[in-house]
């Protein structure tokens, strides 16, 4: 919101006054967080998605099992019409930097700047680099192929010369080796850990893994995601070690869970200013529109968020009444409520000097859309605000318009990342696209 302007300022002549209004008030737009909508008002659907619109969810606003009926409404996806561009708040700028992609998914950016992006249904990853004159990659290379539906991308150890790309494929944690600039494998990967779940994409649940390290390198988290919705992890061995985040050490030995009951933690980030594992989470589905909401949260070591019996805290799934009452009061909530059923996937801190400094340690999550809700959500990116790492529980729309005004949807944000100049690279798997959010100012 605009700032009050002192006397002095005022005293100025009225066309003089209108100029500089126009001159710094979307730049100071740009440097502060809305003020959110609460209570019911921070509900929303894709009619309502806008730029710098910011929401705050509680877990008081949230409604009784079945109030709405659960609903299968996965959204019709359209080509990109003519034209249609995602959309940014004022003084940002949107381009496209790749198309033809088959569904890119997870991308990350390598020391160096290269942009690495897994393709995981043809079983790849790839390297772009650089943005020439007409805002297109350089440069662009298959690094990988022949892999096992890749999705999680992390170089080791940290610093400006990894030895190593470490990929998170569907049954297994793999690695190649790897020195700045390499844009092709030199080497076969070497298999550190096998990992539950592997298996056909239909049959063997959420298949993503991602894979991070701790700030000090001496630990490897990587998410597997649920078999299932909800089923009882006590009567279904196939839920064994899923829905957790398991701890490795770099060298691919398991040491332990380190956090259990996230349904499916797609998308993990290390928080640079506290150093906490942090994750973007898909909860799960049927209980009605506006339950149960996706989250972003830091990750406690040891700590349990619910998944199956409870969720939000000590709210029970009707569909495990009674079952394990000696957890309530033990469950975790979320920093971040997001829309239920937003399919939250890909997050990132942003840490360049591009955007406005209020931007600097904010988070950024790529929100696939939903399909278990009448009025579909999501299809957009999020920027999530956070003062000295720690969450405000609001978050805000910052990158929407993938889809059309009758709500069919030609485009799904998957990945984010924070390019080498500080600007923002978001892949779409809905269009096969990857797009570039540049700063441009006032």
């Amino acid at each position: 919101m605009p700032r009050n302007h002192s006397t002095r300022y005022l005293q100025i002549a009225p066309i003089a006054l209108g100029l500089l209004l126009c001159t710094i008030q979307p730049l100071i737009a740009q440097d502060s967080t809305a003020k959110p909508l609460t209570g019911q008002d921070a509900f929303t659907d894709y009619t309502k998605e806008k730029p710098g619109t910011a929401r705050k969810l509680t877990v008081a606003d949230l409604p009784a099992p079945y109030a709405t009926k659960g609903v299968d409404n996965g959204a019709p996806m359209v080509k990109r019409p003519d034209g249609a561009m995602p959309q940014a708040p004022n003084g940002f700028k949107v381009s496209l930097y790749y198309t033809g992609l088959d569904q890119p998914r997870l991308i990350r950016k390598a020391p160096n700047g290269d942009l690495f992006v897994a393709i995981s249904y043809s079983n790849k990853i790839m390297v772009f680099r650089g943005v020439d004159a007409d805002g297109k990659p350089k440069e662009v290379s298959t690094f990988a192929e022949n892999l096992s539906q890749p999705f999680g991308i992390a170089f080791y150890p940290a610093g400006p010369n990894p030895k190593w790309v470490y990929v998170g494929n569907t049954d297994a944690v793999v690695r190649f080796p790897y020195k700045n600039g390499d844009l092709k494998a030199s080497a076969a990967p070497e298999k550190l850990a096998d990992l539950p779940g592997g298996g056909k994409l239909r049959g063997g649940g959420h298949w993503t893994r991602d894979v991070v390290f701790s700030k000090d390198g001496k630990r490897m988290f990587v998410s597997v995601g649920s078999h299932s919705n909800v089923d009882d992890s006590d009567t279904h061995p196939e839920e064994f070690h899923r829905a957790d985040v398991l701890e490795f050490t770099p060298e691919g030995k398991f040491t332990k869970v380190y956090a259990s009951g996230i349904r499916n933690c797609v998308g993990e980030a290390i928080n640079p200013t506290t150093g906490q594992l942090w994750c973007s989470t898909n909860e799960r589905d049927m209980l009605g529109d506006n339950l149960v909401p996706d989250y972003i949260t830091h990750v406690q070591e040891g700590g349990f968020y619910g998944w199956p019996w409870y969720y939000m805290g000590s709210n029970q799934d009707p569909r495990h009444e009674g079952k394990h009452p000696e957890l309530k009061g033990k469950i975790l909530v979320p920093d971040v409520l997001l829309q239920p059923h937003f399919a939250s996937l890909e997050m990132t801190f942003y840490e360049g000097s591009e955007f406005p400094a209020s931007y600097k340690g904010d988070a950024f999550a790529a929100e696939h859309g939903s399909w278990n809700k009448a009025a579909r959500a999501g299809y957009e990116v999020i920027r999530v605000p956070l003062h000295d790492g720690k969450a405000t529980g609001a978050y805000e729309d910052f990158l929407t318009g993938f889809t059309t005004d009758d709500g069919h949807v030609w485009g799904r944000p998957v990945g984010v990342t924070v390019g080498e100049d500080g600007s923002l690279f978001v892949t779409d798997d809905g269009s096969g696209s990857i797009w570039h959010v540049t700063y441009a100012g006032q």
